[in-house]
């Protein structure tokens, strides 16, 4: 300011150009400026616009919602319910709360480590938050909001009364001790117990929680409250509150609904039909067990690391050694290509990346945005004819475009493909509410029935273009809107 008061008093009019010159440059710098801010993806709904401007470091979560918004955009126009559905959406877009908070725990050296944790409580129109907690290091708030967003629509689809969260940790369980898992699971849950409850949050597990990590973390919660019995936590053990069929729900129910929709838009059934699984997790360990049990031919599965391949089918010894390796040894899948009985390892690649193999049903149960454009054109190209999410949007906005352009192909996402284990969750919730525990035949039935229901509710909804996803996505939108609106929370 000094310098500036001197040159206006020793050359007035040199400073008069200068400014002049400076204004004249001023506008195209501000809209530089301001356009590094903003978010530059083009959409075509402008009653979001704002949301894309302001969440524009979330691709992910933006991917969810645009995915959303493109299977609902008739609903926008409807001559009487249009505003309020525009209304509706928007509302739904923004979480009712979100958690985040500091996790510290001790490595086995001694030393104090710390990640980040989250909850993202999105919607409780419905019920309670329900949703999974992820631990590992690509989780962020961006990633949480995308999956509770999903989770919302979901947990509408099973007709149980469950409102859509989600939460985790940028913690890594791969590579650590039984003791620092136990550490940090009991330091997470020391964060969060304090807002959970049966009639508002209640977490399950999802990648990196498992069965072990979940009793680590409801163990500290008793320890904290003095309370047992409560279901805080789903996916627990058998032994203190868990449900038969809970940790088989979400791979099994994608079998389930895939049988129904095979059946009835192929004239079809799954047996002998070759089937590729990604992932090494619960979901494709037990959509694995259930095809094998309906006679498909499982042609891969895989993990991180790479792909392995059965040129002659899994049998169930190669199943057992593949649960074995996941479940008990947390080995990765490279370690048991010469035990399997026709299996070979090829590193670095997914089923979906490979070229000279066809498959007829692809089940992507490992992460988001596996399969993209180019893949899905050629499984289809190699004879695909449906994919069945068991994880949650595995498929890129560009593959799925692929699919909607190929009519005979089936594509039902994950919020209806994948809903059977939160939907088990909600049964151990209702279990523990009885102070019982069903039989697992009973578990199983009512999980048929669920996702009998849930495609019944696509169909129903699927619009003119006969489309499942589109059903999906309606019915699931238009139920959470309804009771948002008699709640009086849209209007």
């Amino acid at each position: 300011i000094i310098v500036i008061m001197m040159v206006m008093n020793r050359f007035p009019s040199a400073f008069v150009l200068w400014f002049c010159c400076y204004q004249l440059v001023l506008p195209n710098n501000n809209v530089a400026f301001g356009a590094s801010d903003t978010c530059t993806t083009a959409t075509k709904f402008e009653f979001l616009q704002d949301l894309e401007n302001k969440y524009s470091h979330e691709p992910v979560f933006l991917q969810a919602v645009e995915e959303m918004a493109l299977a609902v955009e008739p609903l926008f126009s409807d001559p009487d319910n249009g505003s309020f559905y525009k209304r509706a959406f928007v509302v739904m877009t923004e979480p009712e709360r979100i958690l985040s908070f500091r996790v510290p725990w001790t490595d086995d050296d001694g030393n104090i480590q710390h990640n980040r944790g989250w909850r993202v409580e999105f919607n409780s129109a419905l019920g309670p938050y329900k949703g999974g907690l992820r631990f590992h290091p690509t989780v962020d708030l961006g990633l949480l909001k995308f999956l509770g967003f999903e989770q919302i629509f979901k947990n509408a689809l099973t007709g149980l009364p469950m409102g859509g969260g989600k939460g985790g940790s940028d913690f890594d369980p791969k590579g650590k001790s039984d003791n620092e898992v136990r550490r940090f699971c009991q330091s997470f849950m020391t964060q969060l117990y304090r807002y959970l409850h049966p009639s508002t949050d209640v977490p399950a597990g999802d990648i990196g929680v498992g069965g072990r990590e979940i009793g680590y973390m409801y163990g500290q919660y008793k320890q904290l409250t003095n309370r047992h019995g409560e279901a805080v936590l789903t996916g627990k053990s058998i032994l203190f509150g868990g449900s038969n069929i809970r940790p088989e729900a979400t791979g099994y129910g994608c079998v389930y609904i895939a049988k129904i929709a095979i059946k009835n838009k192929l004239q079809r059934s799954l047996s002998g039909s070759r089937c590729a699984i990604s992932g090494g997790g619960n979901v494709a360990q037990y959509a694995a067990e259930k095809l094998l049990e309906y006679g498909a031919k499982i042609i891969t599965i895989s993990d991180s690391d790479g792909v392995l391949i059965f040129d002659k089918g899994m049998t169930k010894s190669d199943l057992e050694l593949f649960f074995e390796a996941k479940q008990e040894k947390r080995l990765r899948l490279q370690s048991i290509e010469d035990k399997v009985s026709s299996g070979r390892y090829v590193p670095n690649e997914s089923p979906w990346s490979l070229d000279d193999i066809k498959y007829d049903f692809a089940f992507p149960c490992a992460t988001q945005n596996e399969i993209d454009g180019p893949m899905v054109s050629r499984l289809i190209k190699n004879g695909c004819l449906g994919f069945f999410e068991g994880a949650n949007l595995p498929i890129s906005l560009e593959g799925q475009q692929v699919i909607r352009s190929s009519p005979n192909v089936i594509y039902i996402p994950g919020k209806a493909a994948n809903a059977g284990g939160v939907g088990v969750s909600g049964l151990e919730m209702a279990q523990n509410a009885q102070r019982l525990q069903w039989k697992r035949e009973d578990v199983d039935s009512k999980l048929q029935e669920m996702m009998s229901s849930i495609y019944d509710q696509m169909e129903q909804h699927q619009g003119d273009n006969g489309s499942l996803e589109t059903g999906a996505n309606r019915a699931g939108f238009i139920k959470v809107a309804n009771a948002m609106r008699e709640l009086g929370l849209i209007w």
